[in-house]
């Protein structure tokens, strides 16, 4: 398919390049040198430049010409991706500075995802830190074809040629692990200016490029043009009678006349009609593009369909339910199996599940284990479960296929999640694909009137847990909150009817009432749970299960006066040897070494009852 008659904006787009490395390592230096070498500093800067390093005592210091915001020029650390154009031999190039501090990880990920190259920044002196794994993981994550690395700072090694070689042989041994080939390694002094845009005289063993003629050899952006169309709906408008769908294209070409596929719908359509805002007419459009489509028959797509061929020349997108995923987890928590999310997928959003954690990366050596979770800032292969098929391309290095991130109930980015294709099945497993309501926490905080969570009462058996419970669920539901008690023995005569007191049955109790206590909650009820949940690990897989809305609170009950309570006789029973493992005598309490509330029960109950509700009320936003 030819696209000459395409705008030559489109045919000849900038090449992007990321910035990436530890902090401190010096990448806004280098861009700002970058920059200065290549005469692409606006008019100004250069004394705007030197001015601000003369307030702050410094030599001039390059990395300030990034610095758009103010924090970081107090701190030291760039904590956003900036863009940066400019020109080298005719050609176009976007530099895209990517933080290098590890809460700033995850503009990183936003910054980097359609860059073509990326220049790795690494201290000649220091070597390859944390962050510098991190970032080369994020870099295969991502999937950037083009790796230069940059051994800035090599002035502190006076360019000795045998200690930049150890630098340059641990620096190439870590993105072999990864797979990650090296196009070239160019030792530097980004402040200095040595090899940057000139060579060095400080390193005439050197015969390598520059970093301004290695950045020339990137081969300009494969042409997403010549690929089969893809189009994700961004939306439907109507003007005049007149339905259009309105989207951007991700790759590929269109024409007026050409027959495409609604993808969710399984139904087709001929484009009519082309339509731009504020631009000339044109029957064709392609990749990058932002448009509108009326089609023949006026078929409706949802927002986030997608729009591809009726006739594919290439490989078809994919559809599965079961989706095999690479993922850097943001989250400051662990990421375990059974948490749910919604994935983002260009404009579509799908409810996921987490099946399995199929392998974990050990940042250490690089290597590939077994894992129940994921840690903060961690990198692993899961696999996602959907409640219906999901349409889409595997991710692909240097493409928008498949590019996914994951997002909480609060809309918050907590992963980056590519698409690698469909997870196959165990033989003999059962593909069980829940459901996520579309309900939000929002809508029924305002149907409501408050939001939900659970409050966890531990104790020893006679504390007063259920009596407090029972009474602050009066008070609640007299002021209008939703309230719900989860009492033990009210479970163990039903769901829980199955299990006894061993310490593998005390756990599945608290696992199933926890699954229970966290759908109340999300329905918008404020759940008051009373178990004895004597052991700290057992109510820290409730917490897990339950998330951000668990709340643990102890009724700390000295033993004695609880013995002297024994409303139904088991303490007697248990000294007597009729009851075995018996929370309090022949089996241990944990008590909480951090409760959200600690309640004493010694006399009367009302300022117990009390101080309860107010902890509670104090927690839901009304």
């Amino acid at each position: 398919m030819t696209t000459n008659d395409l705008p030559a904006s489109l045919r000849a787009a900038a090449t992007p390049i990321v910035i990436v490395g530890h902090v401190d390592h010096g990448k806004s230096t280098l861009i700002g040198r970058l920059l200065y070498d290549t005469d692409s500093l606006q008019d100004g800067k250069l004394a705007q430049i030197v001015e601000s390093s003369r307030k702050r005592g410094l030599a001039v210091e390059w990395s300030f010409l990034l610095d758009s915001l103010q924090i970081e020029r107090d701190q030291g650390v760039t904590v956003d991706s900036t863009r940066i154009p400019f020109h080298l031999g005719g050609r176009e190039f976007v530099i895209v500075d990517a933080p290098g501090h590890r809460q700033f990880l995850r503009n990183m990920i936003t910054g980097a995802a359609d860059a073509e190259a990326a220049v790795l920044v690494v201290d000649a002196l220091e070597g390859a830190q944390e962050q510098t794994r991190r970032h080369a993981m994020l870099l295969r994550l991502i999937g950037i074809r083009h790796v230069i690395v940059l051994l800035n700072k090599s002035d502190l090694l006076d360019f000795d040629q045998a200690r930049i070689g150890q630098a340059e042989a641990d620096v190439r041994d870590l993105l072999g692990r990864l797979e990650i080939t090296v196009e070239a390694f160019v030792p530097a002094s980004a402040r200095d200016g040595d090899n940057i845009a000139t060579r060095s005289e400080r390193a005439p063993w050197y015969t390598g490029p520059t970093l301004v003629e290695a950045l020339a050899s990137v081969p300009a952006p494969a042409s997403r043009l010549a690929l089969d169309f893809r189009m994700p709906v961004q939306d439907v408008y109507r003007f005049d009678d007149v339905r259009y769908v309105a989207g951007r294209i991700e790759r590929g070409v269109i024409r007026a006349g050409d027959r495409i596929m609604i993808g969710s719908q399984g139904q087709q359509a001929t484009v009519a009609e082309i339509c731009r805002w504020h631009a000339p007419e044109n029957p064709v459009a392609g990749a990058g593009e932002s448009i509108a489509l009326r089609l023949e028959p006026d078929l409706v797509p949802d927002r986030g369909d997608l729009l591809f061929p009726a006739q594919e020349t290439g490989a078809a997108p994919i559809r599965t339910a079961r989706l095999r995923t690479r993922l850097f987890w943001l989250r400051g928590e662990p990421l375990r199996v059974g948490e749910s999310f919604t994935l983002r997928l260009a404009t579509a959003e799908h409810d996921v599940t987490v099946a399995s954690i199929d392998a974990v990366v050990n940042l250490d050596d690089l290597t590939l284990s077994p894992g129940d979770e994921v840690p903060p800032d961690g990198f692993a292969e899961i696999t996602l479960v959907a409640s219906h098929a999901i349409l889409f391309d595997p991710f692909s290095p240097g493409y928008s296929d498949g590019r996914g991130v994951l997002v909480d109930r609060f809309q918050r980015i907590v992963g980056g999640a590519p698409l690698l294709g469909v997870a196959e099945l165990p033989d003999g497993a059962h593909a069980i694909h829940p459901t996520a309501s579309k309900v939000t926490s929002g809508q029924r905080r305002a149907l409501h009137g408050h939001d939900g969570g659970v409050f966890w009462l531990t104790g020893l058996p006679g504390s007063g847990k259920s009596t407090i419970a029972r009474a602050v669920e009066s008070e609640l539901v007299a002021e209008g909150l939703r309230t719900t008690v989860l009492d033990g023995d009210t479970l163990r005569a039903g769901l829980c009817s199955d299990l006894g007191f061993s310490p593998e049955d005390r756990r599945e109790n608290i696992r199933r009432t926890a699954h229970v206590a966290r759908l109340l909650a999300e329905s918008g009820q404020a759940v008051i749970v009373a178990l004895v949940s004597p052991l700290i690990e057992d109510r820290a897989l409730a917490a897990q299960i339950i998330g951000e809305g668990f709340h643990e609170v102890h009724v700390d009950t000295a033993l004695a006066v609880c013995e002297t309570r024994d409303p139904k006789g088991l303490y007697a029973a248990a000294r007597a040897g009729r009851i075995k493992d018996f929370t309090g005598v022949s089996a241990p309490y944990e008590a909480p070494l951090t409760p959200g509330l600690r309640l004493e029960t010694v006399g009367a109950l009302d300022g117990t009852v009390t101080a309860f509700r107010e902890f509670i009320q104090g927690r839901l936003s009304r």
